[in-house]
């Protein structure tokens, strides 16, 4: 017999039991590339650790023009991230055109509001409160100019209104004194025409608030045209909506009615408020470590409250920036803000009517339904967004919004529909924002599978893992992991992450073994 040379010549040799054995040791190698190398391998990226996802940067130009340069310019002249200017910007825009237009996708009667709610998370000293008065500047001057306006208009209306209540009081005196019922009847008549007749009280123009009770946002949005924002740097609003002045119990229905534009009732003793249409909007900056306590109340979360916000985790410049620089906003980009925010002011009405429609064009409808069906196919069971569902759901709507808002901003407010380069900007922002999402509700301890990720990373370090079974895994940590789901939602995580790399390993004369290698960049931080 010739040189043996394949498996032929070695099952005439040794046998097929050989031969299996020597496939079996092939296809292990083949399955564990790296599990004992002593070095990195190339090709693992850096592992995100749960709850510690890296969310990308928020560039201002993803805003257009007069917008995005302001966002720019703050964000240098502060040197603070661009996001947090790019979510305030977007917050102060909601606050100006929130209530008068609302945005239709498909042109028929699903709309959606554009209120807004942005959330920005930033560690005290990152010099949040400068941008926030630069961004939010020329709404101040906005009511102070309508506010001196309309100052003798004000106080005729008041003035007249006072009469009426006096001759009112003296009526009802007088009929009270009423000989007979045809005296009392023509003196009830008279004061229901001085009713009747009676103006409106009139009330300067308001656009936001920094802190507000449930119970006195109710009646801002009866007095103030439907329409308010709260913008804040302050985390106060999160205590009242915890309940600090009402005992522990919240009253979340006037902030999430506020958001999804649906009717308000409130009949209660000594208080009334009736709106149609309310329209909320947030533009907040938290430290996280106020963002964390936000957590203790479940009931934000379950309610959908937590839902409703767009987050932002950039990183902090804290430690970063260079004292002796000191850059301007320039007087043009300033002027150009504030001068395009007073347009979209324009006829704003006193009394709010019905909402003005804006349908997408057809290319931007499909790149939003394909975005909005991408999302949906990610969000259920087992998928990436399976954690963060609640907040998920609600995107697609919200990067509408936001196209409906972009594009007010660079056409005006005579804009008759959305088009596909404003679209292309909110969806590029909203695939952006999903990380900082993650990264928040990582944050918020929110994430039972982020939490179980979690303790996993801990049980490979203390034992300096390269390698596992997942039934390894299981049995010692059964204490947390008594189903195998529970289990593989976590190591699927992981995976996503980077940390891991899931493989079978196949076992002479044994079942396979599903096991996992461990990124070496894990072990060696």
């Amino acid at each position: 017999m010739s040189k043996p040379t394949d498996f032929n010549d070695l099952a005439q040799i040794a046998g097929p039991e050989a031969v299996k054995a020597t496939v079996d040791k092939v296809l292990a190698a083949a399955a564990a590339p790296s599990a004992n190398s002593q070095s990195p391998a190339p090709d693992w990226p850096d592992p995100h650790l749960p709850g510690m996802v890296k969310a990308p940067e928020i560039p201002a130009a993803i805003l257009p023009g007069w917008l995005g340069e302001m966002a720019g310019a703050v964000a240098d002249s502060t040197q603070t991230p661009p996001a947090l200017a790019v979510m305030v910007g977007l917050s102060v825009l909601a606050a100006v055109l929130q209530r008068r237009f609302e945005v239709a996708p498909f042109g028929d009667d699903y709309t959606e509001p554009l209120a807004l709610w942005t959330l920005t998370a930033l560690p005290s000293g990152a010099r949040k409160s400068a941008v926030f008065s630069a961004m939010t500047a020329p709404l101040l001057r906005w009511e102070k100019l309508e506010y001196d306006r309309g100052r003798a208009e004000r106080g005729r209306v008041a003035s007249a209104r006072k009469v009426a209540e006096k001759r009112i009081e003296r009526l009802l005196a007088d009929a009270a004194k009423a000989k007979d019922d045809h005296e009392r009847e023509r003196i009830r008549s008279e004061i229901q025409h001085e009713k009747d007749t009676m103006p409106a009280e009139l009330r300067a123009p308001r656009l936001f608030t920094e802190d507000v009770t449930a119970e006195r946002l109710q009646a801002m949005l009866a007095e103030y045209g439907e329409r308010m924002a709260l913008l804040s740097d302050e985390a106060g609003i999160f205590q009242i909506m915890a309940g600090i002045y009402n005992g522990g119990s919240a009253n979340l229905d006037a902030f999430l009615k506020g958001h999804a534009g649906t009717a308000m009732r409130v009949d209660r003793a000594g208080r009334e408020a009736h709106v149609d249409k309310p329209a909320l909007s947030f533009g907040l900056a938290l430290q996280p470590g106020v963002l964390s306590e936000v957590a203790a109340s479940r009931r934000f979360r379950d309610s959908g409250l937590l839902a409703r916000f767009l987050f932002a985790m950039p990183a902090s410049n804290v430690g970063k920036r260079d004292v002796r620089r000191r850059v301007a906003i320039p007087d043009q980009v300033r002027d150009d803000y504030e001068a395009a925010l007073f347009q979209l002011l324009e006829d704003v009405p006193a009394v709010p009517g019905k909402p003005r429609e804006l349908a997408m064009t057809e290319p931007a409808l499909e790149l939003w339904a394909d975005f909005a069906q991408e999302i949906e196919d990610h969000q259920g069971e087992g998928g990436r967004y399976e954690a963060i569902s609640d907040w998920t759901s609600k995107l697609p709507g919200a990067v509408a919004r936001i196209a409906a808002l972009l594009e007010l901003a660079e056409v005006g407010r005579h804009a008759e529909e959305v088009s596909q380069l404003a679209t292309e900007r909110a969806v590029a922002l909203g695939r952006l924002l999903i990380p900082h999402a993650q990264a928040a509700f990582g944050l918020l301890g929110t994430d039972g599978v982020d939490a179980d990720a979690g303790a996993i990373v801990k049980w490979i370090k203390a034992n300096g893992l390269e390698e596992f079974s997942r039934r390894e895994c299981q049995k010692a940590m059964e204490g947390r992991f008594r189903t195998l789901e529970r289990l593989t939602k976590a190591l699927q995580r992981l995976e996503q992450q980077d940390v891991l790399r899931h493989y079978t390993r196949r076992n002479k004369g044994a079942p396979p073994t599903e096991a996992c290698i461990v990124n070496p960049k894990l072990l060696s931080t």
